[in-house]
């Protein structure tokens, strides 16, 4: 079933996020180990983050894939739910997950233009997933409005 299709590229957005959080975790324990910690550095979270200032694109990143990304896994299941994932949100979905991942790269890389570039062209895919699911579900739902009125009458 194409519907299940749709998982994939969700593993594959999980493996990113997963891959940023551990980079963020090595990013940050060298930075300790260079320049450690005191006490009041970790007595609120606004002075950790000051803390950590140095040490801060992989963190970035990572909250970053909790921002837009939030509606890609939001999308999904209304997709698989509804049985509106089909070939096309399939490859959309994949094209959002490798733009994300070049927009990662280019994050942590400190590439600000092309990060850009593709922080737009994620969101426009992501926007053109949305665009199809309200387009798909429209016609489903007339469809189906009119196969029960066709049924309810004697």
């Amino acid at each position: 079933m194409i519907a299940f299709h749709i998982l994939w590229p969700v593993f594959g957005f999980v493996a990113l996020v997963f891959t940023v959080a551990i980079l963020t975790v090595r990013e940050r324990v060298a930075f300790m180990k260079r320049q450690p910690p005191r006490r009041e550095d970790f007595t609120t979270s606004a002075a950790a983050t000051r803390y950590f200032e140095g040490a801060g694109r992989a963190a970035d990143n990572l909250r970053n894939l909790f921002e837009m990304p939030v509606l890609f896994l939001v999308l999904v299941p209304l997709l698989t739910g509804t049985r509106q994932a089909g070939i096309a949100q399939v490859l959309l979905a994949w094209i959002f997950v490798a733009l994300r991942v070049l927009h990662s790269q280019a994050h942590i890389a400190g590439a600000v233009r092309l990060r850009f570039r593709l922080f737009l062209a994620s969101n426009a895919v992501l926007a053109a997933m949305w665009i199809g699911f309200l387009i798909d579900f429209s016609i489903a739902a007339v469809h189906y409005a009119s196969v029960m009125d066709r049924l309810a009458q004697p």
